[in-house]
């Protein structure tokens, strides 16, 4: 008979104590709710560095060679071309060659650190320096949702990803394109994002880059939020400008990167790399690319508005080359995320990477391992800022529910490792080694008795107990406490008080913007 059906009078006064026991102790801890939200990381222990001096100059020289040498293509953008013709770039074409030292140059006006505000102060985070903030998955047309079904992303998830990523205490930021709802015409579905952001979430958030006059909505929705003042003054938008690799910056990516950084709001310039298509086979050259890549799109930046924030990005992913697949928490993934961070802070500059990287189609062992291979990388690199920190599954294809569960308790985990050994007099424990002495133990001393609670980080959805137990308590893998526990979160959900004026004037801005255009599906 299944252990969830037994009618046994033993077993079932067993599996009470179960439930009211182990089981009940994690929901307390977040089962039918989130604790209290985590403070972005300040990271107390050093970072992990694979190249020396020589290897970091040998990138940068060469580099510059590329730079100097092949160029890289700025396409169907003559403003963006006539900037780098006066800026002493030889444009030749769409392609801008540059002089040795010229984007180093013109980089000295970025800032190394800066805040990104939330419309709730207490969120705002810092982007650089020893700061690491953890953001959601990004882009996914599809989600696997909590029955099961592998389909397309609908505004209602997007919206169900919003608020989970807003409970997620070890959720530093918001996210952007959590999801791709596609039951929302292309051209108008960046309103109803942005506001989701804005209403269900009180957390930093990301701006549309689909197109130059959604970059420009997005930042004209949070100068209804914060004040166009305050928004021309301040950071409170973050957005993904990708590099077509290998060495092509697109019209629609500059067009985005002119409108943010023209508005003071930060560029994430990320080189999409997967290494073997879009980059060389190797670690030091595909490093080389990248690096090549950020400082020309990070520069053009600057060329817009001195002083604008921007941040070096990658991201690195290897290939089958038997399949062409995508392949994921692989050695030289992670070396690639180490070289960039240590380029990235040669020149000054905050440093996006990672996430909670895999390839399975489930939440299951493959999932777990890459995923925990990218996310340990992307701690110790000294990343800044985290994309895809959680809910990533298939290659970016899928937001799952699940998978967000499982890799927002792990973010919690890291959490508690940047914060680096205890040194205090707590720390220390010497009272606690006086008390117990030699040969006994120190389950009842007082110093355990006072920290036992806090001593070790504890998840919310691991099951350590017995085989037993865990059988009394239902036989749930980890997938299966998780939908639990996303259900429970759902259900919790509670939005944070928005100024009812400034809701019903993004709600009119949206109208009107959105019935001033036909729907469109490319």
């Amino acid at each position: 008979m299944d252990a969830n059906n037994q009618t046994d009078e033993g077993q079932g006064g067993r599996r009470g104590r179960g439930e009211r026991g182990s089981a009940a102790r994690r929901a307390a801890r977040g089962g039918s709710g989130p604790s209290p939200s985590m403070p972005f990381i300040m990271r107390r222990i050093g970072v992990y560095e694979v190249l020396d001096e020589e290897g970091l100059s040998l990138i940068e020289a060469n580099a510059d060679t590329i730079m100097e040498e092949i160029g890289i293509e700025f396409r169907d953008d003559a403003e963006a071309l006539a900037l780098w013709r006066a800026a002493g770039a030889d444009v030749r074409g769409q392609r801008v060659h540059f002089p040795k030292g010229l984007c180093r140059q013109l980089l000295k006006t970025a800032p190394s650190v800066f805040t990104q505000h939330a419309r709730n102060p207490a969120r705002s985070v810092q982007i650089g320096g020893k700061a690491t903030v953890f953001a959601p998955v990004y882009g996914p047309p599809f989600v696997r949702d909590l029955d099961g079904n592998r389909r397309y992303a609908t505004i209602e998830d997007f919206r169900n990803f919003v608020k989970l990523s807003y409970m997620a205490p070890s959720m530093h930021h918001s996210g952007g394109t959590v999801c791709e709802p596609v039951d929302i015409a292309v051209n108008k579905r960046h309103f109803d994002m942005v506001y989701s952001h804005i209403k269900y979430s009180d957390k930093p958030f990301m701006g549309s880059v689909t197109a130059p006059e959604r970059a420009a909505d997005s930042v004209a929705m949070c100068k209804i939020l914060f004040g166009d003042d305050f928004v021309e003054n301040n950071t409170v938008l973050l957005n993904l400008i990708n590099v077509n690799s290998p060495m092509v910056f697109d019209q629609t990516m500059l067009g985005a990167a002119k409108v943010y950084a023209r508005h003071n709001q930060a560029c994430v310039l990320s080189p999409f790399i997967l290494s073997g298509a879009m980059s060389p086979v190797t670690v030091a050259g595909t490093l080389t690319q990248i690096l090549a890549e950020v400082l020309a799109g990070a520069a053009f930046t600057q060329l817009i508005r001195p002083g604008a924030p921007v941040l070096f990005g990658t991201f690195a992913a290897s290939i089958s080359m038997q399949s062409g697949a995508p392949t994921f928490g692989t050695p030289e993934p992670s070396l690639v995320s180490y070289g960039a961070a240590q380029l990235a802070r040669r020149m000054g500059l905050p440093f996006r990477t990672g996430g909670a990287l895999c390839g399975s189609k489930v939440p299951d062992a493959q999932a777990a391992f890459e995923s925990a291979n990218t996310l340990n990388t992307t701690l110790l690199a000294g990343t800044n800022f985290v994309l895809h920190a959680a809910g990533w599954l298939e290659g970016g294809l899928v937001s799952s529910y699940e998978k967000f569960m499982i890799d927002q308790d792990q973010l919690g985990m890291l959490q508690k490792m940047a914060e680096g050994v205890d040194l205090s007099t707590g720390g220390q424990a010497l009272e606690a080694i006086r008390e117990v002495g030699p040969g006994a133990h120190y389950l009842g001393c007082a110093h355990t008795q006072a920290n036992f609670q806090t001593a070790f980080y504890r998840s919310a959805l691991s099951d350590n107990n017995s085989f037993e137990q865990w059988e009394i308590e239902g036989a749930k893998r980890i997938e299966d406490r998780a939908n639990t526990m996303c259900r429970a979160w759902l259900e919790a959900y509670e939005a944070p008080p928005l100024d009812p004026a400034i809701d019903e004037a993004l709600l009119a801005f949206n109208a009107k913007r959105k019935e001033s255009m036909p729907d469109a599906f490319t």
